[in-house]
């Protein structure tokens, strides 16, 4: 047994075998479920097509009349019925993980909405595709499997027909068992050897060969009985455009109380004290001139503090010449010295150089604040269609993205446009975080 820490949790290694795998397939669990599995295929994809069948013609039929349209959903709600126990089969015997398809969607109660959604949806056409398409596979996996798994098996247990059934043979045969009077003799033993080892061949291949069937199976499955790939991308993008409204909402919010805190609030101090300094400058010039002077000095930090805003917004350095020079500038800022290396061919979507441009800004911030580190370094590269950000340092490490830090709102903005973020940071450091993001927006 073998512990491996890679990727940041710990797995076991399968336990080693004696017997090589082509060997050992036709006494493993796994190949008698798959077998099962194709024998109980013929049975329910029978009773499946002769429902779909039926009921589809007959409501394809009773259209003319009102009894059509509930026939038609009755026979495609009765398909997803049977999608259902398909499911369960394939993961109970398959160990096949395969998703609900995506639900009725219901714009108001009723009977009349629930048909108009039955015959709407296309999962329920996509199950009854399937019922068509699984029994002349069902017949031809089910013929396949049973001859070759009892040809097999009936060829190699050849040699114990003998004993089974006693075959008496003549002076020249070989004797098996008894005396002189009343012997067992094997006239072609050549013959028993090679329909044996033709058994064999046949045992040891059947496993494999419905191994292939129910992967053909599996793929009717999971193509035809779970989610679409366009609903489960529009689930996905649904689930990112909320990320980034929360998102833009939090950096609205952040600038906001930004403004608030700081800009605003010395502003408005600054206002008070020019107008304290307009009524001192008659009855006493050189406080007057001392306040403003103050005031001069408020509004230096409040032009700064603007302009560090500004840059958190959207910097004009990075609008103006890109990525090196934008980096640059934040990784002048970091309180550890920071390399900057970015090798890009040419600039990518500004959407996605404005998201690499925040991600490394947030990561020095981190490795500033808590990283304890030495040195850093950041680099850019291209790597075929995508953009690729390393961020490394010598601290402390222990970063960890699912802890609900920062790193964990870094890694939901990028996965919102199709990104990930990787956090290697074992206790003790070094820390390396790698972004990948598409080149194109």
């Amino acid at each position: 047994m073998v512990t491996d820490y890679g990727q940041g949790y710990a797995t076991r290694s399968e336990p080693r075998h004696r017997l090589p795998a082509g060997l050992r397939a036709p006494f493993e669990a796994r190949s008698w479920r798959e077998f099962g599995y194709v024998l109980l295929s013929l049975p329910v994809a029978t009773v499946l097509f002769c429902w779909t069948v039926t009921m589809v013609t007959l409501g394809a039929g009773l259209l003319v009349t009102f009894l059509g349209i509930p026939v038609l959903a009755a026979a495609l709600a009765g398909c997803r019925g049977f999608g259902v126990l398909e499911r369960a089969r394939a993961r109970g015997l398959l160990g096949l993980e395969v998703a609900d398809p995506e639900p009725l969607r219901l714009r108001k109660p009723g009977a009349a909405a629930w048909m108009g959604a039955v015959l709407k949806s296309g999962a329920s056409w996509r199950h009854a595709l399937y019922a068509l398409v699984q029994f002349p596979w069902a017949v031809f996996s089910f013929s396949v499997a049973l001859t070759f798994w009892s040809c097999g098996w009936a060829l190699l247990s050849y040699p114990l027909w003998f004993w089974v059934f006693p075959a008496y043979a003549g002076e020249g045969g070989i004797q098996l068992y008894g005396d002189a009077h009343h012997s067992v003799y094997l006239d072609n033993p050549f013959e028993i050897t090679v329909t044996a080892l033709i058994g064999l061949v046949f045992t040891l291949a059947t496993p494999w060969l419905v191994r292939t069937l129910t992967t053909v199976d599996g793929l009717l499955v999971r193509g035809l009985l779970g989610p679409s790939p366009l609903s489960a991308r529009v689930v996905e993008l649904e689930s990112d455009r909320g990320v980034v409204v929360d998102t833009a909402a939090a950096d609205l919010r952040r600038i906001e109380r930004d403004l608030h805190d700081g800009a605003q609030a010395r502003l408005v101090n600054l206002a008070m004290d020019l107008g304290l300094a307009k009524e001192k400058l008659r009855e006493d010039p050189r406080t007057a001139a001392r306040m403003v002077e103050e005031a001069h000095g408020e509004v230096k930090t409040a032009l700064q503090e603007l302009r560090d805003l500004a840059r958190g917004i959207h910097p004009a350095v990075l609008t103006d010449r890109g990525l090196d020079a934008a980096l640059s500038a934040v990784a002048s800022r970091c309180t550890v010295p920071v390399r900057v290396e970015v090798d890009l061919p040419a600039r990518p979507a500004p959407a996605i150089e404005g998201i690499a441009y925040f991600t490394v800004s947030e990561l020095l911030q981190n490795i500033s604040k808590h990283s304890g580190a030495r040195s850093a370094s950041v680099d850019v590269w291209r790597t075929e269609d995508r953009l690729m950000l390393q961020v490394t340092d010598d601290g402390v490490g222990g970063a960890d993205a699912s802890r609900g830090s920062g790193l964990a709102g870094l890694a939901a903005r990028l996965d919102a446009v199709d990104g990930i973020l990787m956090v290697d940071s074992p206790t003790g450091g070094p820390t390396r975080v790698i972004a990948e993001l598409p080149w194109r927006g």
